[in-house]
């Protein structure tokens, strides 16, 4: 599935949204810790799922994973738009 991760600084935190072609969800949580970077997202579809995810960035590059409920984890790879 291919989502578009927007997130900016806000006041000294993180403010994000992620956008697929099914629908828009605010990133929740989000925590900065070095290079790591952890948040959930309710999704809607395909189903009603909270994800939890956990990612390194490194340079323009995001890699790690997603947890939904009794699911397997799914891998994500991203890089950011322009690089």
């Amino acid at each position: 599935m291919k989502v578009v991760f927007h997130i900016t600084e806000v006041d000294g935190g993180l403010s994000g949204v992620a956008t697929s072609d099914a629908e828009s969800v605010e990133m929740v949580d989000i925590v900065a810790d070095g290079d790591r970077l952890t948040w959930t997202q309710m999704v809607t579809t395909p189903m009603k799922l909270t994800l939890k995810f956990d990612v390194t960035v490194e340079d323009d590059r995001m890699s790690g994973g997603y947890k939904a409920g009794i699911f397997p984890s799914s891998k994500v790879e991203a890089t950011r738009a322009g690089a």
